[in-house]
């Protein structure tokens, strides 16, 4: 059966639902007032509550077929028990409740859909591509990585590439929820979705159809909303427990009272489709409520973990501080011509993946530098490059790094090295044919707000913060006294982080470890929550984190604890509210208030409570005025 008969189907089972739904409305509603002659209003109810079977002997033959049990169940049982006693405005009423339920559970499915519907606007159908000095517009199926994309002022930007030329102010509120416009130029990366306010670019494609940041997106929010929770498989447990012991109990007291009615009134008060479909309901608007303000969480689960979670690792380059770090000087440690430095320097760093190498290519360019490629090239990720070109040998990195490149290092330039470090600056060694040339010298400026954003985590709960870096102990020591974390692990290397990692899990048993998501990736997966900082433009990151924050701003961290607390708390609340108002029903119909009828009504009205609370997810303020209410409280 392919998409479209699928939708056909469905759309056809939404109808008859519907149908249904709004003839019983009007049944019991007559019946009520008396508009109807008795006889004949209960006659219809019965034809039409005969129908309404057919949807759920549909649903339990699915269920039986999939091997699992549906709470469902009880209210079918009910339903041929009342048919057995005649019982039609109480069937009305089950089948009321029952139909509601099930366009409910189509209302959650169809609240995924609308968000993605949502996002798929933002991908324009045409596209301007320059071919052969011409421009041409072409649907965007059509585009190849590679091509040449004409991006307009008022356009949204189709592909995810690399400006080539032009300058643009950029709207990515649809990736990351922040306001603020970014500025584009030459070099600069570009993301699918997202709006040029003004100004125009010729862009690169570089990733198109679903390999772009925005299908990524569309593909976790589909997934997570459909992942199994803890509390869903706690839910599916309890429902077999649950059925069962109901059913024993109706079955004990029909032979202790004899009283079919009674035990009708007991399974109709004690039918649990809202919590069935309240708890898959509010998960699915709290993924979208994240996603709304740049915060991706992969699925329900994650919820769950996050609130168990009592340290937070962190990297500190791109996370704490900013990733782009700024060259201070170069400082030169032999008699060598500036421009042979340099260009020398660009040589090996040309290449690097590292963000301390564009760093340092950015200042190059700056200067004026002829920037030449090496004809080979070998990273070390976390420690440095090896490069050479024709018989030239060239190295660039940590200073240990190259004194195991056989880079011979002074004493002399060694104290040179030190008193910089002890400055709190970050250090990149040059040399060339196996001798130190020259020291790069740069520094990072704090992301802002991380001080605040600890001291909130802090206060939901978080007892440590515990820093791991690559850089020195005067370096950590620096940051750690900016950012009021707790403590630091320095000089480290890849492999060290995730040994790191391991110990502080043992001492505090939940963690969750933030970094970019790419150099952190190893470390991230050992964590019980990951979160990718800055994660628009970085498919590991999206792909590999559960919390994927597509801003580069720390405050997004509270914001998801904050969101995640809220969550949980309102999928409690209806717990409680679903075994409160059975309580009350049960004391209704064993003091002979309501019988069955009365039984039927109550359960439908009191549905809906946890099914309206659950709303309450998607305005969640997750501002600091919000935060500080929900400390108060």
């Amino acid at each position: 059966m392919d998409s479209q008969e699928k939708k056909q189907k469905f759309d056809m089972y939404m109808l008859v639902d519907s149908i249904l739904l709004v003839t019983l409305l009007l049944l019991l509603i007559s019946w009520w007032l008396g508009i109807i002659p008795q006889k004949i209003n209960t006659d219809i109810l019965a034809v039409f509550s005969v129908l309404g079977i057919l949807p759920v002997l549909r649903s339990a033959f699915v269920s039986f077929r999939e091997k699992r049990v549906s709470i469902d169940l009880l209210a079918s049982i009910a339903l041929i028990f009342t048919y057995l006693q005649g019982e039609w405005v109480s069937s009305g009423f089950i089948n009321l409740m029952l139909t509601s339920s099930r366009l409910f559970d189509v209302f959650t499915k169809m609240r995924t859909k609308r968000i993605i519907n949502r996002l798929l606007k933002y991908r324009p159908e045409k596209v301007k591509v320059k071919r052969d000095g011409s421009i041409e517009e072409i649907s965007l199926e059509h585009v190849k990585q590679g091509d040449l994309v004409v991006i307009q002022s008022g356009e949204r930007i189709p592909i995810d590439g690399v400006v080539l030329s032009g300058v643009a102010s950029i709207d990515q509120s649809t990736l990351t929820g922040e306001s603020e416009t970014v500025s584009k130029k030459t070099g600069d990366e570009v993301f699918s979705s997202t709006l040029a306010v003004s100004g125009s670019l010729l862009v690169k494609a570089e990733k198109v159809g679903n390999d772009t940041t925005l299908s990524k997106i569309i593909g976790l929010i589909d997934e997570a909303s459909r992942s199994k929770t803890k509390v869903g498989r706690i839910a599916d447990t309890f429902s077999i427990w649950y059925i069962a012991i109901t059913l024993a109990g109706s079955a004990i007291l029909y032979l202790v009272s004899g009283d079919l009615g009674l035990v009708l009134s007991v399974l109709l008060v004690t039918c649990a489709d809202d919590i069935a479909v309240a708890v898959p309901l509010g998960f699915t608007m709290a993924i979208a409520r994240g996603a709304r303000d740049g915060i991706i969480i992969k699925g329900a689960v994650v919820f769950e973990a996050l609130r168990k979670i009592t340290a937070i690792v962190t990297d500190k380059t791109g996370t704490l501080t900013k990733g782009a770090a700024r060259v201070v000087q170069i400082v030169s440690l032999k008699n060598i011509p500036e421009s042979e430095l340099y260009t020398g320097i660009g040589i090996v760093q040309i290449n690097s993946r590292h963000p301390i190498g564009g760093a340092i290519i950015n200042f190059l360019k700056s200067k004026q530098v002829h920037i030449e490629a090496p004809d080979e090239f070998h990273e070390t990720p976390g420690e440095g490059i090896t490069a050479t070109k024709g018989n030239t040998q060239y190295a660039a990195g940590k200073i240990e790094f190259l004194e195991e490149n056989n880079i011979a290092v002074s004493s002399v330039q060694k104290e040179q090295v030190t008193v910089l470090r002890n400055k709190g600056y970050s250090l990149v060694g040059y040399g060339k044919n196996r001798e130190l040339e020259a020291v790069i010298v740069l520094e990072y400026e704090l992301r802002p707000f991380v001080k605040e954003s600890v001291q909130e985590t802090r206060e939901m709960g978080i007892k440590k913060w515990i820093m791991l870096t690559g850089d020195n102990e005067v370096i950590a020591q620096k940051v750690c006294a900016q950012t009021d974390i707790d403590e630091y692990r320095a000089n480290l290397k890849p492999e060290d982080k995730l040994k790191q990692i391991k110990e502080i899990k043992k001492e505090y048993k939940h963690i969750a470890m933030m970094g970019d998501g790419v150099n952190d990736a190893a470390a991230l997966a050992l964590s019980d929550v990951s979160i990718a900082m800055g994660a628009i433009g970085s498919d590991a990151a999206i792909e590999a984190a559960d919390i994927a924050l597509m801003h580069d701003s720390i405050r997004k961290v509270p914001e998801t604890m904050l969101l995640s607390r809220k969550t949980m708390k309102i999928i409690k609340q209806n717990f409680l509210i679903w075994g409160i108002t059975n309580v009350v029903g049960l004391f209704l119909v064993f003091s002979g208030i309501i019988g069955p009828s009365g039984a039927a009504a109550y359960n439908f009205i009191t549905d809906f409570i946890p099914i309206l609370n659950v709303f309450q997810i998607y305005f969640i303020k997750t501002n600091k005025h919000a935060y500080d209410l929900l400390v108060k409280k």
